[in-house]
């Protein structure tokens, strides 16, 4: 398999340059008075260590990760448990992941599979396929979202107060993902059996929240005991449950 250099590119504007199977690069240059950046965008991964095709869906979210800075991309992995009686049991796997998954096959109307990516709650695609993945990026980064969400907090022992302003539609829920940045784990068995995988933006607790009626408002999030600071961070985002749509997010990081 040949590495992918580079999925997004973010210099003074906005351009994005692709590194295809060839090696050959295509820039896409912006024009600072076309170019609408306010957009954002929250891709959720669905993804386990089980399965073979899933380590280049990491990958290229890695890329992502590695590229993104201050641009308002957010990456949340879950690892689903449905792959874990295949001979390898993921640590990261929840059956509340896989719950999330089968959410979204009713709200897309699509199948579930590994790797699959969910876009802003509203579309999917699979999650190794690059030229989805930078075409997502481009659009999504454009317009101005209806919603706005800004979130600030500072972990305690066990817990953290996230205090919150959201402005905009008010029949979405206010979810809370605490996410590991990395991770790296040797394989023993199952289909990815003596590989070396490297996962990022894990999510390891999703709690969902009501909004106060003004918008403003402070929730307790409970944190892993393996919590650190500078490896760790908390994504929130603004969804209707209803549809599934993500109208606005925000992350801090510890």
């Amino acid at each position: 398999m040949k590495k992918t250099k580079n999925i997004l590119a973010l210099a003074a504007g906005l351009f994005f340059m692709v590194t295809l199977s060839s090696g050959a690069a295509i820039k896409k240059p912006a024009d600072k008075k076309d170019v609408k950046s306010d957009g954002f965008v929250v891709l959720e991964l669905f993804t386990s260590e089980g399965c073979s095709s899933c380590p280049r869906a990491d990958e290229l979210l890695g890329n992502v990760q590695k590229q993104t800075g201050d641009k308002p991309i957010y990456i949340l992995a879950y690892h689903i448990d449905y792959w874990d009686h295949q001979g390898w049991r993921d640590i990261f796997s929840s059956p509340e992941h896989t719950k999330r998954q089968y959410w979204y096959a009713t709200k897309l109307n699509s199948q579930v599979y590994t790797p699959q990516v969910v876009v802003n709650g509203k579309a999917e695609f699979v999650g190794s396929d690059e030229a989805a993945l930078t075409n997502v990026l481009r659009n999504s980064l454009e317009g101005v979202p209806a919603n706005t969400l800004k979130i600030t907090g500072k972990p305690e022992t066990g817990k953290m107060a996230v205090a919150y302003e959201a402005s905009g539609n008010r029949n979405v829920d206010l979810m809370i993902a605490v996410v590991q940045k990395n991770a790296i784990r040797q394989i023993k068995r199952g289909e990815n059996g003596g590989r070396t995988l490297r996962h990022v933006q894990i999510v390891r607790k999703l709690e969902s929240f009501k909004l106060s009626n003004t918008g403003i408002g402070e929730v307790s999030v409970s944190l892993p005991g393996e919590f650190s600071s500078g490896e760790w961070e908390v994504i929130g985002f603004l969804q209707d449950t209803k549809t599934g749509e993500i109208f606005a997010a925000d992350k801090l990081n510890s």
